[in-house]
């Protein structure tokens, strides 16, 4: 057997990396000859054949498909774990649909997986720190797993519950602007489609991005109840839920859209001032956090320092 010394290892280890780093050097160099007909007419029908759009894609020789490849069946298997165990796969989709994130479910499975690996790594770490101060360390490092890989799927669920929050309250606070556009497109004589379409055409927010989808999917055939129905049930957000009920049923009875858009961005406005003053309230004891902290001192500062240098010049 031979031994390994520690120069050894590090010149192993630096002989692997550099392996690694020109193979994939290699990889992104261009191919030597000329492309054929198909590969060249390949970028022109992407929209219509799918085997251009397989021809179209890059080809690389780096080693991370092939890994990717051989951990797969592990992967699906924890997914499933996951799924078994924690469940909660509606309301994963429906917080991904209310931050505009274009993963799925699987996605997010696999984000819980890579949050609760670093987590267990952090756990097994603090646990083996733990046990110099007299704990023992199969203990440690059990509890220290458990917890950092329960506390990294509460991480990554965090974090998504937090950019779903966030775009929900940017939706809501666009919508009044939005309903008024709607409410003068459709008093100037357009329909519900048109002034749609000119919003989606126009806007550049997060609302006007989700009537663009339904503009989109109106388009390709579906009617526009059926796409607004969805719009109400994917996102969830009460102002949106409110909107496209009284929009229903402006259309299915045939009132006046516009007055009904109207009447609505108003109290759109007025609950979007309630719920100002509302944060206002809450975040009292925060708002006092500068006056106290920061500018009281600073002010005090101006007042004493003048009257302190000349009592120290005076004497």
């Amino acid at each position: 057997m031979v031994s390994v010394s520690p120069l050894l290892g590090g010149a192993a280890l630096a002989g692997l990396t550099l392996g690694v780093g020109l193979w994939l050097l290699a990889s992104l160099m261009p191919r030597v000859g000329r492309p054929r007909l198909a590969t060249r007419l390949a970028p022109y029908l992407v929209e219509v054949s799918p085997a251009a759009r397989t021809a179209g894609d890059r080809r690389r020789t780096d080693p991370l498909p092939v890994i990717a490849e051989l951990i797969a069946p592990v992967v699906d298997a924890a997914r499933g774990l996951l799924d078994s165990v924690l469940g909660g796969e509606q309301l994963i989709r429906m917080r991904l649909r209310q931050s505009g994130s274009a993963v799925t479910v699987a996605g997010h499975r696999t984000r819980q997986l890579l949050g609760a690996s670093v987590g267990a790594a952090l756990g097994l770490l603090a646990g083996a720190l733990a046990s110099l101060q007299a704990v023992p360390l199969v203990l440690g490092s059990l509890v220290g797993l458990v917890a950092g890989a329960a506390g990294g799927i509460a991480a990554v669920d965090a974090l998504l519950a937090r950019a779903a929050r966030r775009r929900s309250a940017r939706i809501a606070l666009e919508l009044p602007t939005v309903v008024e556009f709607v409410a003068l497109s459709v008093a100037a004589g357009e329909s519900m489609l048109e002034a749609l379409r000119r919003v989606a055409r126009t806007g550049s927010g997060e609302f006007a991005a989700e009537i663009a989808r339904v503009v989109r999917r109106t388009a390709a055939g579906r009617p526009l109840a059926e796409g607004l129905a969805e719009l109400r049930d994917d996102l969830a957000v009460p102002a949106v839920s409110r909107l496209v009920e009284q929009v229903l049923a402006a259309l299915e009875r045939g009132a006046p859209i516009a007055d009904v858009l109207r009447a609505h961005a108003l109290d759109a406005r007025d609950e979007s001032k309630r719920a100002l003053l509302e944060a206002a309230g809450t975040r009292e004891v925060a708002m006092l956090v500068p006056l106290v902290f920061l500018i009281l001192p600073v002010t005090v500062l101006f007042a004493v320092w003048p009257g302190l240098m000349v009592l120290q010049v005076g004497f």
